[in-house]
């Protein structure tokens, strides 16, 4: 069985902002993601829980892609300012996949 090289992007950011960020993925050629939503954490501002906000407004989502490393510069190029402006935070991972025509 053979592993081929991947990258795994997770991308937080505020829930209203989950359209753009999604769109801006698009446009980087990403065909495939998963949003997830964030219950609680813990960061600059201290810790916070999905419980303590009003509505989506104040909730984080993380959308997760699994890319191929030369997919990275583009992806970044599109996200990072949406989440620069906004809270959020971006992590970069190398990964393996067994099917690399699916990324």
């Amino acid at each position: 069985m053979k592993l081929h090289d991947a990258k795994r992007v997770a991308i937080i950011i505020e829930a209203p902002m989950q359209e753009r960020l999604t769109n801006a993925m698009d446009q980087a050629g990403i065909t495939g993601y998963s949003v997830l939503p964030v219950l609680a954490g813990s960061g600059q501002s201290g810790k916070w829980s999905a419980d303590d906000t009003i509505g989506k407004a104040g909730g984080l989502v993380q959308v997760i892609c699994i890319v191929r490393p030369e997919a990275i510069d583009q992806l970044i190029e599109h996200a990072f300012p949406l989440v620069e402006r906004h809270i959020g935070i971006i992590t970069i991972a190398d990964c393996k996949v067994l099917r690399p025509e699916r990324f």
